[in-house]
């Protein structure tokens, strides 16, 4: 039997997988108002997908614009012209992507697109770049996508860009989204948002260690995330990924997460997920 690699070809669908920090810690900030962080970030088994169809003039057009994002400043199409600058490549691609992560979600979302643009490209265009060059520029784009390329499970350091792997139990999450986008400069913006949690040693952590510090803020601008919080809290310990506005809940089985997710009420939105080992698409890069 083929492996996916062998398999991925123009006609795929590419997946880009959500993320979630299982805990979030600010511990400092560098002089160019950079906020220095430690997280652990976890792969789920639910996200966006992109296809990719290949262009002879050379150009990278998105045939799925977001509304209100101008084609040209969406973290795809700069995915796809930045790799085109790093090697030359004359190739052109249209791309279209399946979008099912909330935006202002801080599941990732655009990230994990571009990640997923960086290592499909790198694999349909042949250009054989190494894991650490397309880490290098997915940071360009911003500090979640190179944990994308990463392709594991991982405790990250500085802004998100130091990364080791952490190897994490099998569990399944209820994720609920509350009807809010939130904007992550604003979050770190705050004044009240605390920024001298101290700093732990990578092999100090343990599941369900720290706290996110960027809820209190968000929840005091966004009281709906604390009213998604507070449901799921009645359920299991619940919290805040990235810088909102969804939440989430851990749990061991399946059952366990099916039978919370069965008493969400009417007006909440939310899905369940496995997590993941590894970044589907690990295998495409060295």
């Amino acid at each position: 039997m083929p492996t996916p690699e062998e398999t991925w070809n123009w006609q795929s669908a590419y997946p880009a997988p959500a993320k979630l920090n299982l805990f979030l810690h600010v511990v400092g900030r560098r002089a160019d108002g950079y906020h220095l962080l430690q997280t652990v970030f976890r792969f789920l088994g639910h996200g966006d997908s992109l296809r990719f169809a290949p262009r002879a003039d050379g150009a990278v057009h998105l045939a799925t614009p977001l509304p209100g994002v101008p084609p040209e400043n969406d973290l795809t199409v700069r995915a796809a012209r930045l790799l085109q600058a790093a090697t030359g490549c004359r190739a052109g691609v249209e791309i279209s992507i399946d979008k099912r992560l909330p935006l202002g979600g801080g599941l990732g979302g655009g990230s994990s697109d571009a990640a997923t643009v960086l290592l499909a490209l790198n694999h349909l265009w042949q250009l054989a770049l190494p894991r650490r060059r397309l880490q290098e520029i997915g940071l360009q784009l911003g500090a979640d996508v190179p944990v994308f390329v990463f392709g594991r499970n991982a405790f990250a350091e500085g802004i998100g860009e130091t990364l080791r792997p952490v190897e994490l139990p099998p569990s399944w999450y209820v994720v609920l989204e509350p009807p809010v986008q939130v904007p992550t400069a604003a979050i770190f913006g705050s004044p009240e948002l605390k920024r001298d949690s101290r700093p732990i040693a990578v092999d100090a952590w343990r599941p369900a260690f720290g706290t996110n510090d960027l809820e209190a803020v968000a929840c005091a601008r966004f009281p709906v995330i604390a009213e998604h919080l507070a449901w799921l809290a009645t359920w299991a310990p619940a919290r805040m990924s990235g810088s909102g506005a969804c939440v989430f809940a851990e749990f061991a089985t399946l059952d366990m997460a099916a039978t919370t997710l069965a008493q969400l009420p009417a007006t909440m939105r939310g899905w369940l997920a496995p997590g993941l080992d590894h970044h589907p698409l690990r295998a495409l890069a060295d």
